[in-house]
């Protein structure tokens, strides 16, 4: 009988800015990167606008933005 949940594990991720790149990071290594020039809101956005993020079952959500990076 295989073993399974029902309950969805929260995964942790860490959002970092460089220059005009977004970069996510999760945890076990695996790091996405997105040119801000897809997100104009996030590349004009100001420091505190840009922490005010949560994740989702889809990906990145900035909630003051009104933004959400779609991740795999």
């Amino acid at each position: 009988m295989p073993l399974f949940t029902t309950r969805k594990q929260e995964k942790k991720a860490k959002v970092v800015f460089s220059d005009d790149l977004l970069l996510i990071e999760f945890e076990g290594g695996k790091t996405q990167v997105f040119p801000l020039d897809w997100f104009p809101a996030l590349k004009t956005a100001s420091d505190e606008d840009r922490t005010d993020w949560e994740q989702t079952d889809k990906g990145i959500r900035f909630n003051k933005l009104n933004v959400e990076v779609f991740t795999s």
